[in-house]
């Protein structure tokens, strides 16, 4: 880790100044003349601009790289040949692996973006500015530490907690900590935005506020099977009204669809919590690179679209209406299906043009079409946004989190889990059970690189992933002449964490012996 994540930090400041200009519109750029990095973080302009990178840059390995690969093709909604990546649908992974490497590299990026902003902002802001303007900026750096630290700790395991990156520079050997307690320096770190974070959705719509920071943190209390914390602020999030559900209903929707949240015009909409945000300036990792790998060649404009990953057959089976539910056409493409929305019109090959690895049908979520129709972009660097979280995450939550004891009524959660299947045009149901919920999950955050985190919840976890089918057509009418090629892996207990990059073992031993304790 000393190598490839510590190396830089001698130019950090440097590099920040670079980057801090990477953002939507919602974060202007600084003038051509920012002065060095002795002298930034003192105004008021500066410190509020601080923050801009961290939507952005450090991000785009892990979201271009590396997130579907655990998110859906280990989690099994998504199935590859692709031999650089098929490891994690095989769940051979080794430390080895450049796709693992990356996301490593990514992550450890964020929090060493988040920590300079931490560290350096109250330290060289001016006396005349505001503390509530420092506190504000810090919050929104602990809260994407927060996220980063949230992905490192559930893929990895116990992590090395740093707070601090030029103390670190000159180490050699960095301890890992317990995974107890990279949790309780995540909820540290969502409480103090939370109390911290000034700004709203409506005063800035592509940031992070102090109740994107409490859904954040209802999603880490349900991950801990902290059930009561879990149900009591995602109830608070609801309550507060800040956020709405596209296409939902008068008590907490607005206008929209559910196809309407993967629109570039419909970048940083109510429903977006927490967002990153992608630029089309051609710049390297300002981007959004998944609809080079998401999409169907020719889509694009470019010559990417190399349909990377597709829809499993597991993931295909689990709609109970692929007519009814919205969902269906928003994320999956079926032959000579009709977008409108896309490149002013566009109808998908035959069956032999629209089977992305086997599956008979290619991904359509994220699939945003050529620059034209998108505000900008180049060749696997586009701008429309990735989630990280959605106010239909936090209404599950809350819908889980009351099935499983934390609180509430059974209304209450029929009502959340209700909210959701109403938007995608489904009937309501009575009573849902967690199975309903997960369900729900699946379809909903299909190609958001999410269910992974969701299988490992499951307390039969291993059974539930063993049982996924990860096979494929023999031909392109669905099995009707060639039949399938079934292939189902056994996913056990150790194949739950994936392993740290071997070339982060060698320069820091210290991944390799026990965690140790962080807090006395």
């Amino acid at each position: 880790m000393k190598i490839s994540l510590l190396k830089s930090l001698s130019v950090f400041l440097v590099a920040t100044m670079m980057l801090i200009s990477c953002s939507k519109e919602f974060l202007d750029r600084p003038p051509e003349d920012t002065p060095s990095s002795a002298d930034f973080f003192q105004t008021e302009a500066q410190i509020q601009t601080s923050t801009n990178v961290l939507y952005n840059v450090p991000w785009f390995d892990f979201v271009t790289n590396s997130a579907w690969c655990i998110g859906d093709l280990s989690g099994g909604t998504g199935r590859t040949w692709d031999p650089r990546n098929q490891s994690f649908e095989l769940f051979d992974v080794t430390g080895n692996l450049n796709t693992l490497q990356r996301a490593w590299g990514s992550l450890w990026a964020v929090v060493a973006h988040a920590n300079t902003v931490i560290n350096e902002v109250p330290e060289r802001a001016n006396a005349d500015v505001p503390q509530a303007v420092i506190n504000n900026a810090v919050g929104e750096a602990r809260a994407m530490r927060a996220i980063s630290y949230f992905y490192l700790v559930r893929i990895f395991g116990s992590v090395p907690i740093i707070e601090d990156n030029v103390e670190l520079v000159d180490d050699t050997y960095i301890p890992r900590h317990l995974v107890s307690d990279v949790y309780t320096f995540i909820k540290n770190d969502l409480n103090f935005a939370i109390d911290n974070i000034s700004h709203n959705k409506s005063s800035e719509p592509g940031r992070i506020s102090s109740n994107g920071a409490k859904a954040m943190l209802s999603k880490v209390h349900l991950t801990l099977g902290e059930y009561s914390l879990a149900y009591t602020l995602s109830s608070e999030v609801i309550a507060s009204g800040e956020f709405k559900l596209l296409g939902g209903t008068a008590e907490d929707g607005t206008s929209g669809s559910y196809n309407d949240l993967f629109l570039t015009a419909n970048d940083n909409n109510l429903e977006s919590i927490i967002a990153l945000q992608w630029t089309g300036s051609g710049n390297f990792g300002e981007g959004n690179g998944v609809q080079s790998l998401y999409a169907l060649s020719g889509i694009t404009g470019f010559d990417d679209g190399w349909s990377a990953v597709g829809p499993s057959l597991d993931l295909q089976d689990t709609y109970e209406d692929k007519v009814v539910d919205q969902r269906y056409k928003a994320t999956i493409m079926d032959p000579d299906s009709f977008y409108p929305d896309l490149n002013g019109g566009y109808t998908a090959p035959g069956p032999a043009g629209c089977n992305a690895q086997g599956t008979n049908v290619a991904i359509k979520k994220y699939v945003v079409g050529t620059p034209a129709n998108n505000g900008g972009g180049v060749r696997n660097s586009y701008a429309n946004n990735t989630y990280l979280l959605r106010y239909a995450d936090v209404l599950l939550i809350h819908a889980e989190a009351i099935i499983q004891g934390g609180g509430g009524s059974v209304a209450e959660a029929e009502s959340s889990v209700n909210k959701i299947r109403n938007r995608a045009g489904l009937t309501s149901i009575s009573n849902p059970t967690f199975e309903d919920v997960f369900k729900e999950r699946k379809l909903e955050f299909a190609f958001e690189m999410e269910h992974w985190y969701d299988a490992i919840r499951r307390s039969d976890a291993t059974a539930y992933l063993s049982s996924i089918q990860r096979g494929w057509f023999n031909d392109t009418d669905r099995g009707a002449s060639g039949g399938i090629t079934d292939r189902f892996v056994n996913v056990t207990e150790d194949k739950l964490i994936f392993p740290y990059p071997t070339n982060e073992t060698i320069n820091n031993p210290g991944l390799l012996d026990p965690p140790v304790p962080y807090f006395n």
